[in-house]
This record gives C-alpha cells, sequence and structure tokens, in this order.
C-alpha cells in the first residue's frame, strides 16, 4: 500500500509511505530462515522465544543477506518454450534432472538454482498450483544450492508437508525467494543459449524481518 504525502500545498519536496505485507504472492521476496519454524525452534535449533521478539527477529534475519549475495546461478526451465506446467503437476527430482540436461550444464555446491514453471502465483491459495515434492528438494540439498528462486514454490492447495517451506528453509536452511517473475529471464537464455550467469542478489538493510523484497539481477 502506497501513500503519497502530499496535501495540495505547494511542498519543498514529496514524499510518500509504504506499507509492505513482505510474503504476499504478488511481491517477489526473500524468507529468512526465521519465516518458518519447525515445531518450536528456527533453524539450526535455536528455540523460537530465543529467535523471534515482538520487536523484531534476533536468529534467522533476513538482514544477514544485506551485505549481498553474488555467485553463479542456473535456470532450470521446467516449461521450455514459454509453456508452463499442468497445475497438478509434482516436480521431482527426475524433473530437475532432465532440466539440467536440457540446460547443457552443471551445479556446483554454492550455486543459486532457479525453477520456473511458467506460473504467476499471485492466486488464491486455494487454487491448485505446481509445486517441488520432496525428491526435489532433496536434489537441492545433494546439489548444495545455496539459494532457491522460483516462481513456483509449494504446491497448491497447501498441504503438509510443505516440502519448500517447512523442509527446505526450516529444517535445511535452505533460503528462498518466492514469487519470481522468470519470463524474461526465461527469454533471455533461450536467445543466447546460456542457462548458467551471475547472480546478484541486494535486499534492503532492514533489520530483525522475516522477509524482505528482493530485485534479482542476472548478469550475462
Amino acid at each position: 500500500m502506497q501513500v503519497v504525502n502530499f496535501n495540495g500545498v505547494k511542498p519543498m519536496a514529496i514524499t510518500d509511505s509504504l506499507l509492505i505485507n513482505t510474503h504476499n504472492a504478488g511481491l517477489t521476496h526473500v524468507d529468512a530462515l526465521s519465516h518458518i519454524p519447525a515445531g518450536d525452534e528456527v533453524y539450526p535449533g535455536v528455540k523460537l522465544p530465543d529467535a523471534i521478539t515482538p520487536t523484531g527477529v534476533r536468529h534467522g534475519s533476513a538482514d544477514h543477506l544485506a551485505a549481498g549475495v553474488v555467485t553463479r546461478a542456473v535456470l532450470l526451465d521446467l516449461a521450455p518454450g514459454g509453456g508452463r506446467l499442468d497445475a497438478t503437476h509434482r516436480v521431482n527430482a527426475a524433473d530437475l534432472d532432465a532440466a539440467l540436461e536440457r540446460a547443457g550444464t552443471v551445479l556446483h555446491p554454492g550455486d543459486a538454482v532457479i525453477v520456473r514453471g511458467g506460473w504467476d502465483v499471485n492466486q488464491p491459495m486455494s487454487q491448485p498450483a505446481p509445486g517441488l515434492d520432496l525428491t526435489a528438494v532433496t536434489w537441492l540439498d545433494e546439489h548444495g544450492a545455496a539459494l532457491y528462486i522460483g516462481d513456483i514454490s509449494d504446491p497448491r492447495p497447501m498441504s503438509v508437508p510443505m516440502p519448500m517451506h517447512q523442509v527446505a528453509l526450516a529444517r535445511l536452511g535452505l533460503p528462498l525467494v518466492d514469487a519470481a517473475d522468470l519470463a524474461d529471464l526465461a527469454t533471455q537464455c533461450e536467445a543466447v543459449q546460456r542457462w548458467s550467469f551471475m547472480l546478484v542478489l541486494a535486499p534492503p538493510r532492514i533489520t530483525g524481518t522475516t522477509g524482505l523484497a528482493v530485485n534479482p539481477i542476472a548478469i550475462f
């Protein structure tokens, strides 16, 4: 929600106030480790009262990323050619292997993995949408992924356990970037026939948060 601070009187400057629901599906954002507890703990085993307070996050805040992330990234396009996955599709390890083979590259530990399913998830949570299953989470862990960016994440409607949020984030410590728009990236990768690139991620320096809005940038 944006409010422009202007009342019609000739100003010296014009400002605005922003109210941001960070974990909204219409906003590309990074989930901090504190976003989803594992029982009464925040990864990697910090008790919830010690990690989260009414005045902010003490452990697992998103601001630890504020120094910036610069790493190699690989796009795994699960619906090449501008397509999109079926709403009921559950992305498994074999799907990720096939996409990596199509990309003609390899993953190294510490790489960011970017997964495109061709979906805009800014829809009602009850609307079916594809997502990753537990074998895909195991695949990400075994390949040493340092960051996940996707236009899909957990399948919808939600069911427990949520592979990406309750397992990858909460129990394996994998930061997630939700609700990414990957259409332009997929088009560029196809144009240059290259699916690996440098990723730059620089969240704002706002302390004690469970997540922050981000603008991921791919550099070829």
